[in-house]
């Protein structure tokens, strides 16, 4: 048995061995994660992470958080105040966004590693293909926590696994940079851990809001 980097229980066990990694499932909070022993240094993590840069991905970025922050600001009045927190928008999008009225602050641990921008809070936090990179999500999750203002919104673009059978032949697990995978059910696990509102709003887009206020209600499972 392992522990957990999520819920920290226990009763993470083995789940998976491919050529390169082993996976381990916890029982409490539904996160599958790879060894430890098989991360990536930080040098070798940011040449794979910096691929990601690239315009078609800037691309996708784009696409997530721009019509996010409309649909957002039809849900709260005024100018809204956001962090994109682990990866960099492109230039034109950011001066699109910022022409609308809104702030934009972004953090990224390898190309854009504003710390003072965690050191504030924030009406929304997007994390864009980001949350299965953490290698310690326990302490990048009660980080984000603390970012969002009372209210706020949190949008996590990330594959969810809904097939624990078909994990072997998942092509997602491929990327070594990738260690920790979830399922519905984790994400139910840290809204009810961290008093959010919960909302699987579309194919892989999770939409949480801080405090039993939201509008917005939890799936029926």
């Amino acid at each position: 048995m392992r522990r957990c980097p999520l819920c920290h229980s226990q009763d993470a066990a083995f789940f998976h061995q491919d050529k390169k990694r082993a996976f381990y499932a916890c029982e409490h909070c539904g996160l599958i994660f790879a060894d430890a022993a098989s991360h990536l240094p930080p040098a070798a993590e940011k040449h794979r992470y910096g691929r990601a840069r690239a315009s078609a991905k800037q691309r996708q970025l784009a696409q997530f958080i721009l019509p996010l922050l409309s649909q957002l600001a039809q849900q709260q009045a005024g100018r809204l105040r956001g962090l994109n927190f682990g990866r960099v928008l492109d230039d034109a999008s950011l001066s699109n966004l910022e022409a609308a009225g809104h702030t934009l602050k972004q953090y990224d641990p390898f190309f854009a590693p504003d710390h003072e921008a965690l050191r504030q809070r924030y009406d929304f936090v997007c994390s864009y293909r980001v949350f299965e990179h953490f290698q310690d999500p326990l302490k990048e999750w009660s980080l984000i926590s603390r970012l969002l203002n009372p209210g706020g919104w949190l949008a996590i673009g990330t594959p969810l696994l809904t097939d624990l059978a078909g994990f072997a032949k998942w092509h997602y697990k491929n990327n070594l940079t990738h260690v920790s995978f979830y399922q519905r059910r984790t994400f139910e696990f840290l809204a009810q851990k961290g008093d959010f509102a919960l909302l699987f709003a579309a194919k892989d887009l999770i939409l949480m809001q801080k405090t039993s206020e939201s509008g917005i209600n939890r799936d029926p499972i």
